[in-house]
């Protein structure tokens, strides 16, 4: 990591500290349309065992613990972790759902072949660099099983913020203190490379609209 990157990356990690901390549940209860429908991929796929990448305050992963899945649950916020254990408290779902501390710019934490699915809701478009991102996908395979599926957004060089605020290089602008890395289709297809790519499907969410891919893909069996 260059110092320009671990200074982006601590300033991101205090940006979304504040921001829970001044917003608690700031994305609402109801889980994203994201969530709903990687819920349907991994029961049909006969998955168990989740993990959520970026996993803030906890909507989607709270949501998959009350469709039967149980949950790892990560983010390098310690105050959203905080939130999402508190509010499992208060819906009796705390059994299904751990969470853990964790910067997806280190090795994932996990056994080789220990989850059944993946999913990250515009986590893989934080301020994350091109080759970080790689390795952070290297990871999800190596911590999935065969046949596992791996569900994740991400804004794309459409949306309306691309090329606005401040640049950082390598796709990442910066608007309103978060940081975001836009992906072209290139970055979505060179991801895949080794599994099976199932979807790549377009859809808004948000102000302004944001406009993200939700891209399903699986490890072969």
């Amino acid at each position: 990591m260059s110092e320009h990157e671990g200074e982006l990356a601590e300033a991101q990690r205090e940006h979304w500290q504040q921001t829970y901390g001044q917003h608690p549940g700031m994305y609402g209860k109801e889980p994203s349309e994201a969530a709903v429908h990687a819920a349907d991929i991994f029961r049909a796929a006969g998955a168990r065992a989740v993990l959520e990448l970026g996993a803030g305050h906890g909507r989607d992963a709270l949501y998959f613990a009350r469709e039967g899945f149980t949950v790892l649950a990560t983010d390098f916020s310690p105050l959203g972790l905080e939130q999402l254990h508190e509010t499992a408290t208060a819906q009796g779902t705390a059994k299904r759902v751990t969470t853990a501390v964790h910067d997806v710019r280190e090795p994932l934490p996990l056994a080789d072949g220990s989850v059944d699915a993946v999913f990250a809701h515009m986590l893989l478009c934080m301020a994350l660099s091109t080759r970080e991102i790689h390795a952070l996908v290297a990871e999800v395979c190596r911590v999935l099983r065969p046949g596992g599926a791996f569900v994740y957004t991400v804004r794309h060089t459409g949306d309306a913020h691309y090329g606005a605020g401040v640049g950082h290089g390598d796709d990442i602008w910066q608007q309103g203190g978060f940081a975001v890395h836009f992906f072209p289709r290139d970055l979505v297809d060179a991801l895949a490379d080794g599994w099976n790519l199932d979807e790549v499907h377009a859809f808004e969410e948000g102000g302004l609209p944001r406009r993200l891919w939700r891209v399903t893909q699986t490890l072969p069996q």
